[in-house]
Order: structure tokens, then sequence, then C-alpha cells
């Protein structure tokens, strides 16, 4: 394809150097830069690749993409200056894949917690119906039966198009994709056309890279402003922006509540360590899933699969069977009844809704024992809140890593004991080490007592100065669980 192809209707600064240049890739990484290559320079959160445009002249790339042309320019490279070189990006990268998007049902899951359980479970169901199907997640991007791993809840621009290609010439016919707040900011999605959009709540997070709650929020409606009128808008109205996300969307507005009047209406009749019971609309259906939030998951995915066109009984139907994605209030039970539950839940509110459940599921007088930490270099000022939150829910808490990446993990630790209320400091213990701290939680456990290990999840690494080493909770639990047995 030829440079000023890329550009067809994309408005330019400034071109220096032949637009005929053949491309024959796109990357934003110099070193991957070659022959061929438009190297993209975008001014990202943490570096600048305006540094290293140089770097991919030297690879031999064949064309540049930036905002500001560099000192010196090589007569025999093509330069491109434009506006915003991410969102151009998008756009060139939609083109050169052939609009891979408008050939799929890609439909975005959008909102602070459920993101991954909503489109895995879409993914599930949806192989379950027949269809071959694609899947990019937190947890893992998936082609039908090909893992493929991920490094951030939405890729770059490039590597979705190029996933979505990858996908459709596998036979996929439908594709569910999270979309992080991030990934809106960024123009990670610029390019895409959606055939639905999801939302599922709103909660503090991310602040750390919005700064505020309002441009947090602004972030998630500005994925349902971009959609097109031939897609969905489906949204949660039992959270109070719910509507606020679909106030100025082009796409059919509809709505899911366990509680008021709603396009899809739903009502938990029972709930338990075993499964909910529930109606949906017309029907009462039994499911493998807990909780009320997972209440609202099959609410949303029954929701969105029949605005896709599938059969309310064949969906309910399937939906019944399907077991949680990995990491999502996942259970792993010691020979002498503890039972362990490994969960994302990495905010105030996530927490709070598993802690919640739990107090709900118990029959009699079991303890909940909770081990929760706080990641590093990501959103402060929710450290104190997960600490108080864990404290209210639980009857023993403690305090210990969870990935400190470049912070000091005390520090963290010391940030969340401030949230410890003074009457719950007996019932609070501080361990640094992890595992140390799973160990000390089954220890500390009898028969049927119930033990939450929150947010890392489906994480099999704990990433320590910028190293991830190996670690699983799940595995640690059952480690930990195998010893008590043995002892």
């Amino acid at each position: 394809m030829q440079l000023k192809d890329l550009f067809y209707k994309i408005p330019l600064l400034a071109t220096s150097g032949s637009m005929s240049t053949e491309i024959t890739n796109l990357t934003m990484d110099s070193r991957k830069a070659g022959p061929g290559s438009l190297f993209v320079a975008v001014r990202g959160t943490v570096t600048d690749g305006h540094k290293f445009i140089e770097t991919a002249v030297r690879q031999g790339a064949a064309a540049i993409l930036c905002e500001e042309f560099p000192a010196e320019i090589n007569q025999a490279i093509s330069y491109v200056q434009v506006q915003d070189s991410a969102r151009t990006m998008g756009l060139a990268a939609a083109i050169f894949f052939g609009h891979p998007s408008k050939k799929l049902k890609l439909v975005g899951v959008t909102g602070t917690n459920g993101k991954t359980s909503v489109a895995t479970l879409l993914f599930r169901l949806f192989r379950s119906l027949g269809y071959r199907c694609g899947l990019l997640s937190t947890v893992q991007n998936q082609i039908d039966d090909e893992v493929i791993p991920t490094t951030h809840t939405t890729p770059d621009a490039i590597t979705t198009s190029e996933l979505l290609t990858r996908m459709l010439n596998h036979g996929c016919t439908h594709v569910f994709m999270e979309v992080s707040s991030h990934a809106v900011v960024q123009e990670r999605i610029t390019g895409l056309t959606f055939a639905g959009g999801i939302f599922t709540n709103i909660t503090h997070d991310h602040l750390d890279f919005h700064g505020t709650f309002d441009n947090y929020i602004r972030a998630k409606k500005g994925f349902f402003d971009q959609l097109p009128a031939s897609a969905f808008a489906l949204t949660n109205v039992d959270d109070k922006r719910g509507l606020v996300m679909l106030q100025n969307t082009a796409a059919r507005k509809e709505t899911y509540s366990l509680k008021t009047l709603a396009t899809f209406k739903g009502k938990i009749i029972a709930d338990s360590l075993f499964g909910l019971h529930m109606q949906v609309d017309q029907h009462e259906v039994w499911f493998k899933l807990i909780g009320r939030f997972n209440a609202y998951n099959i609410l949303c995915v029954y929701g969105a699969a029949s605005l896709l066109g599938e059969k309310p009984d064949d969906v309910l139907t399937l939906l019944s069977g399907i077991t949680p994605p990995p990491g999502r209030f996942e259970q792993v039970v010691s020979d002498d009844k503890i039972v362990g539950i490994v969960d994302y839940a990495h905010t105030p509110d996530a927490l709070q809704n598993v802690l919640e459940t739990i107090n709900g599921l118990r029959q009699d007088n079991e303890q909940i024992i909770t081990v929760v930490g706080c990641g590093g270099n990501r959103d402060a000022a929710k450290r104190p809140l997960m600490a108080e939150i864990a404290c209210q829910f639980s009857n023993r808490v403690i305090l210990t890593s969870d990935n400190p990446r470049n912070e000091d993990p005390m520090a963290i630790l010391e940030q969340m004991q401030a949230g410890v209320p003074p009457v719950d400091f007996k019932k609070t213990q501080t361990i640094e080490d992890r595992h140390e701290a799973i160990r000390k939680a089954v220890s500390l456990a009898q028969p049927h007592d119930i033990i939450l290990v929150a947010g890392k999840g489906h994480e099999t690494y704990q990433e320590i100065k910028g190293v991830k080493y190996n670690f699983d909770d799940r595995v640690m639990l059952r480690e930990a669980f195998a010893e008590r047995g043995n002892q």
C-alpha cells in the first residue's frame, strides 16, 4: 500500500518526501522498524516516541508519522506530520488492514468492574452457540482456541487491527473486547467500528491517570459518544451514571436492571456458594455464577446476546452452565472444608461487592479472613479505602503486597493502614510478603471459614522493582492448604 493511501481523508499538517512510498507494515516500536515500515511516533505517558525517530531511520524505516519533524530530515525517508499521531495511527491502521472491524460484530465492554467477566462470558456463550469468536481482554486475547498473551486491557490501535484481521481470516464472526478508559483517551479504539457497546458500572479507579473522577467518567462516556447509529448501547441503569453514558450516543439505547424497569430485567431469587437462582425477564434459571455482581454480569450478557439476535431460551440455557472466568470469585477448597476465594477485586467498590456477597452466603458463624493489598504506581487515594472496607466486612484482615511495582511495599501498606478504624486494630495484621500473608490466613482459619485473597485474581506474577516474579494466589492457597493437611 502506498503511503498516500493510508491517509485517505485524514488531515495532514505537512509532508516531506514521496507520498508514493510503499508501506508493508506499521509499528510504534523503533526496534521493529525496517524496510517498508511506517514508524509512528506517539507521545506517551512514560516516553515520547519522537525520541526514537532516528533509531527507526537507522533500522531502515521507509516513512515516519509524527507530530513534529525531527531537526534533521533524511531525504531518502518520507515524513508525515499530523496534529495527533495516536489518533491518526488508529485511522491509518484501520485503512492498512482493510477495516476488519466493519466485517465483524465487534462489541466493546467498558466500566470499572466486570469488563473481563462480561467480555469472557460473551466469548464463551457465543462459542457455545456455534460461532467462531475472538476475545480481547485483560486476562488474554483469544482467537477461537488460540490463546495470545496480553500486556494491556486494550491493545494499541495497530495491534488491535492486526488481531481483528487474524480473527477475520480465521473465520470469526463475533469479537468481544474490553475497552479501558486509558484506551479511549489514548485513541487506541480510534478507527474501529463497533456493533455494540456495554457499560457495567463506574467507581473510584485510575485517578492516577485521569486526575479527577469527572475526567474518568468523561473517558468512559467517550466510548459511547463514538458509537455509530447502527450499533446498540447497553447500560446498567442501576448505576447512577448509567444513563449519563448514553446522553450523546447515536447508537440505539438499551438498558438492564435488577431494581427498576429496563429493556432486560432481572431478579435474584436465591444466592449461595453453589450458584444463583434468578428470574430473567419471564424465565427462572439456575446459574453456576455466584453473587449480586454476577447477577448483573449475567443480565448484561443476556441483554447483549439478545440484541445480537440470539434466542433468549438458547442464551439462558447455555449461560446456566458457564463457570466464572479465571480469578473471578474462583474457589479453592481445603480437605477440611476451608473455602478459599481468589478474586481480582482491586478497587474499593469491587472489594465491597465481593465481601458483601461472601457475607450474604455465610450459613452460620464462619469467619471471613481477607488478604488484600494495593498495587504500586497506581491511584493511591483508594489505599486507605480498601483497608477500611476489608475491616468493615471481615472478621480478620491481613494487609499485604499486591504488585508494588516501583514503589516501596511498606509505604503502600502504611497508606492502607491509615484507613483501618481504631476499633479494628486488633483484628488487622500487616505482612509484607504475600506468600506469608496467605499462609498466615490459612493458619488462622477453622473448617468452613472463608478466606478471600483479593487484588490479583488471574495474574500469575508479582511485579517488584520492574521484575515480574512467578506468583499465583490460587497456587499459593493450594500449597498452604496442603501444608496444613500435612501438619
